[in-house]
């Protein structure tokens, strides 16, 4: 996937380094951190006109922007720092009984494991992590191991759209319908997917949904969203008990007063949503996502073949966006990362999961085949002259 160049030189990653791991934090191109700035700067200028005259309007025109992109009603979300901190508000809030069981899969970000562990041991509630076999081989396979882990106890499904360690796509739309059915709480983790892959909130049905706009969207850090259902919102109390607790000034929303101001702290990032979905239509981000898709999926089989091993799920469209993982097993996952990175100059991920590892690799607009024949080689070389690396099969 060869990109122009001036699409390329639109980012701000260090030249010398082959960035294979946009998954993780994201990278903001100039055009949103200018802008990114341009509200830092005016909050300095003048802080008190930002925070307590500005702000509000200025979020809200954010928060609709945000809304009309991943399809659901402005007033149904609010910005979070993170999906850590939107799951958090959730863990801490829904009613659980001792002896409810919250049924979730064990491939789940680690993060969030410990919040409902956390909680769940707070009430004695039970966290459920099913186990999902990889690789799927299909939808219905994977939605037939999820549902082994149901019992006249489970109160609520919590499931990623996009698992962080193998970078699969999930069908949550089919697994909320079936839980609706079954009368469960649909809870959504969907860091990795505003700005990936097409996100239709209102038809995923979900009763919460968290997604981070710092990842594929590309606004700076500290850029997240919590969608609630209107008819659960008076159920979640704040994590931060502020000034939107019997507000002076009440918007007809509980939900946005109680969860969008929680003390001063700078929302320059959540401002940064309406630029960064323009720059996205500016450059016709759907054809770039596609070619990303494209070049990540004609590499899958090359990795797993030199790692001894196989795709974790069929190679479509419907289980891969623009990452790929591969798993492998190391008996050293931090000197492996410092090596490839040190010596070769490639920045990329060693996840784990239940005794295997996996390198994920990220495609962005600014990578290329040749950013992945760099990885190929590197690690081709290191099974070669180090035992840092044992492909599977032996």
């Amino acid at each position: 996937m060869d990109q122009p160049v001036d699409l390329k030189s639109k980012f701000l990653l260090r030249p010398d380094i082959t960035f294979l791991n946009f998954g993780s934090f994201g990278a903001c191109p100039k055009d949103i951190f200018e802008d990114y700035q341009r509200w830092q700067l005016e909050l300095e200028r003048e802080p008190v006109q930002f925070f307590a005259v500005k702000g509000v309007e200025y979020i809200r025109q954010a928060r609709e922007a945000l809304a009309a992109y991943v399809h659901c009603d402005a007033n149904d979300l609010v910005f979070t720092p993170n999906p850590t901190y939107a799951i958090n508000i959730l863990a801490k809030n829904l009613k659980f009984l001792p002896g409810d069981e919250i049924l979730s899969t064990d491939l789940e970000y680690g993060a969030l494991d410990r919040t409902w562990n956390y909680y769940c041991k707070k009430t004695g509630t039970k966290y459920i992590r099913q186990s999902i076999k990889l690789p799927v081989t299909s939808t219905e396979n994977l939605v037939d191991q999820f549902w082994k882990g149901y019992t006249h106890r489970t109160k609520a499904i919590f499931i990623s759209h996009i698992t962080s360690s193998t970078g699969l796509i999930f069908p949550v739309k089919e697994l909320c319908q079936e839980a609706k059915k079954r009368g469960l709480i649909t809870i959504v983790d969907g860091a990795h997917v505003p700005g990936h892959v097409p996100l239709d909130i209102n038809s995923i049905d979900a009763d919460f949904y968290t997604g981070a706009c710092h990842k594929w969207m590309m606004t700076p850090r500290g850029c997240s969203f919590l969608y609630a259902r209107k008819e659960l919102q008076n159920q979640l109390d704040p994590l931060v008990v502020s000034w939107g607790y019997e507000s002076m000034n009440p918007s007809p929303s509980r939900f946005l007063d109680y969860h969008q101001f929680n003390g001063t702290r700078d929302f320059s990032a959540y401002l940064t949503v309406p630029v960064a979905i323009q720059f996205m239509q500016e450059n016709n981000w759907e054809k770039v996502s596609e070619k990303c898709r494209k070049l990540t999926k004609e590499n899958c089989k090359r990795f797993a073949d030199l790692l001894m091993t196989k795709p974790l799920a069929p190679v479509t469209d419907e289980f891969y966006g623009q990452l790929c993982s591969t798993p492998f097993h190391t008996n050293n996952s931090e000197k492996l990362k410092a090596l490839l990175y040190e010596k070769y100059k490639i920045e990329i991920p060693i996840m784990y999961h239940e005794k295997c590892h996996f390198i994920r690799y990220s495609i962005q607009a600014f990578n290329s085949q040749e950013d992945l024949d760099k990885l190929h080689e590197a690690l081709k070389d290191i099974i070669e002259t180090t035992d840092l690396i044992i492909p599977l099969a032996t």
